[in-house]
């Protein structure tokens, strides 16, 4: 039976040319390129339609073979379907946690895969399981502006939204409140969730919230950002790029807009 076959070097995938100039992933029933006894392929939830996929990290990117390129996480979004990038982002996530997760974090002892998404200790017997850092992105509205900040960590000078890690103990709708009132000083009311996306950088879940402004003026938090304003949708800055959830929001934002026109 033919499989997907995700194979990564470090972060980069390997796509396949089709004739017509569009890509796609290895569909085969056995890994395309050879592999080292040690490269064994990690069994992932099938696509939709059923057909089966593996992934398998390697040492060195394959650049000897005119059918394939490896291509970035982040770019190959702009390259493959939808679907096939959702699913490579969860083969990078499965890759990143087996890569982590070689020794036992309580006696030091080696990890042995379990099932497909557990390991057990070999010695102590301790199982771990793939773990998401969970955060929230919120769009705050004030009338027809919206607030957008410009982090340190920014590889650009687009902005973004205001968005934090949500802390051991909270509830999303507290997480949401807390980063705001942190790097920006205001506070808000309303919070509407709007959607939530996998973030494979490395194993990370964005969920998406618009809220109003109520108060305060904007006193930005210097070691997390660098710049911020209300903008309307005749001056916008530079935005995030369409595969991220940021981007979503502010396009729903501003498809909003023109339907009220």
């Amino acid at each position: 039976m033919k499989k997907y076959w995700f194979v990564f070097c470090k972060t980069d995938v390997m796509l396949e040319k089709n004739g017509d100039g569009t890509y796609t992933i290895p569909l085969s029933e056995e890994c395309p390129i050879t592999l080292k006894e040690w490269q064994t392929p990690h069994r992932i939830t099938p696509m939709d339609d059923g057909t089966e996929v593996r992934t398998v990290s390697i040492d060195a990117p394959i650049t000897n073979q005119e059918r394939y390129e490896m291509c970035g996480l982040r770019p190959s979004f702009y390259k493959l379907s939808k679907e096939l990038y959702l699913k490579a982002g969860k083969c990078q996530e499965i890759l990143y946690w087996d890569k982590n997760t070689q020794f036992c974090g309580v006696c030091g002892a080696p990890m042995k895969l379990h099932t497909d998404i557990s390991k057990r200790c070999t010695n102590c017997g301790k199982e771990v399981w793939p773990q998401l850092a969970t955060a929230i992105i919120v769009l705050i509205h004030r009338g027809d502006d919206v607030l957008l900040v410009h982090a340190r960590n920014f590889k650009g000078d687009f902005y973004g939204l205001v968005a934090g890690f949500v802390e051991t103990g909270e509830t999303l709708e507290e997480a949401v409140r807390r980063e705001v009132m942190e790097e920006t000083r205001l506070t808000i009311t309303n919070l509407r969730y709007f959607g939530s996306q996998p973030w494979p950088y490395p194993c990370g879940l964005m969920v998406g919230f618009n809220a109003d402004y109520v108060s305060g003026e904007v006193h930005l938090q210097r070691s997390e950002l660098s710049k911020g304003a209300w903008f309307n949708k005749n001056n916008l800055p530079t935005i995030p790029e369409k595969l991220s959830i940021a981007r979503k929001l502010l396009d729903n934002w501003l498809n909003e807009g023109d339907k009220r026109k």
